[in-house]
């Protein structure tokens, strides 16, 4: 062959072998430094994502399995986490927030999430909705749900979802119609994180006609007569957080319980859903990042045929496509957190590429 075309494949034959040897170094070359998740992060952030390291590894991890088999949702555990300032990253200090930004969030999720990805997850979804009264609530509103959120006295649960419209959300059907200072909501939604053990519903239903010009945004409290749920959804996994249906019959809300004005509330969802992107992405992250170290220490401690795993270059491959697939991931989603941050145009496309992206690879891993 040329020499200009057989260079060029030589070196991509060598990279994984030279990546899976430094993979399989000490400690401050190997593995443990290439996939480290405070690389080019500030002080303050390495402090904060120290903390949530800890919590995670403390409070989560040990109780990880036991939450899982028996479908303990973790309240008392996430309180703690809210003490640390966890209840409400990403909203403002004057009703109870940290008011980090979306990359601090991010960091601080993938670092709880290697403690316990379900329990974390579940915490994201509790931070958007707290943002989303923050952010588009009225000053009264702010004051009268978020500092409980914050502190997570009270948890909260997202409803978009209904069993014939998914990621159509502008189709949904859930419906309220205006009386008086009333809305009469009716309608259901499907598979709601928490649904049933929380105690705020942030829900997404139509108050005018049909599209997403038509959908409105309301926030109901649990005991809200017609306010009811269905049984508990089995899954083969994430049970450390309940999942329900919630469904409405003829429950009175009131009119100073919307947020934003009417029609607004699609817009609100789709605003909210970028940043939960970004978070569950981050989460996937935290997942990869564990499942890397327990494959890498795997790999050096079990022996076959008289040496240990590491040794073997097909593992020492493997483990070094895992180790890539998270730092390329980790860097989509960074990339993507700053840009909602700064309120970038490209900010929604950059969350769902991030979100396709990290969840997938992190998957894999």
């Amino acid at each position: 062959r040329p020499a200009s075309r057989s260079r060029p494949a030589m070196a991509w034959r060598a990279a994984p072998r030279a990546a899976a040897r430094l993979l399989l170094l000490p400690p401050r070359r190997g593995i443990v430094s290439c996939i480290d998740p405070s690389t080019g992060l500030t002080e303050e952030q390495k402090e904060f994502q120290k903390v949530a390291l800890d919590f995670a590894a403390k409070e989560m991890a040990p109780h990880m399995a036991e939450w899982d088999g028996k479908e303990i949702f973790p309240v008392e555990t996430m309180r703690k986490a809210a003490q640390l300032g966890f209840g409400g990253i990403y909203v403002k200090p004057d009703v109870g927030g940290s008011g980090l930004s979306r990359l601090d969030t991010s960091i601080i999720f993938e670092a709880l999430s290697t403690g316990c990805t379900s329990t974390t997850a579940y915490m994201s979804i509790h931070n958007m909705c707290v943002w989303m009264i923050d952010t588009f609530g009225s000053e009264d509103q702010r004051h009268r749900f978020c500092p409980s959120l914050c502190s997570m006295e009270k948890f909260a649960s997202y409803c978009l979802t209904e069993p014939g419209s998914g990621s159509d959300a502008a189709s949904l059907l859930t419906s309220a119609q205006r009386k008086g200072d009333t809305y009469i909501l009716n309608g259901s939604k499907a598979f709601i994180s928490g649904g049933g053990d929380t105690d705020v519903y942030v829900v997404m239903c139509r108050t005018g006609g049909p599209g997403p010009k038509g959908i409105s945004c309301l926030v109901l409290e649990k005991g809200t007569p017609g306010l009811s749920f269905g049984k508990k959804e089995k899954k083969v996994g994430w049970n450390s957080q309940p999942t329900r249906a919630v469904i409405f019959e003829d429950c009175a809300v009131p009119v100073g319980n919307r947020l934003g004005a009417e029609g607004q509330g699609f817009n609100i969802a789709m605003k909210g859903l970028n940043g939960g992107r970004i978070n569950i992405a981050s989460c996937s992250l935290g997942a990869a990042h564990a499942s890397v170290l327990l494959a890498q220490e795997h790999l050096t401690v079990r022996k076959q045929f008289g040496e240990p795993l590491a040794n073997n270059q097909y593992l020492q491959f493997r483990l070094a496509e895992m180790a890539t697939r998270l730092v390329a991931a980790r860097l989509m989603v960074r990339n993507a957190a700053r840009a909602l941050q700064e309120e970038r145009e490209d900010a929604a496309v950059l969350c769902s590429m991030a979100k396709l992206f990290a969840t997938d690879e992190c998957f894999e891993v």
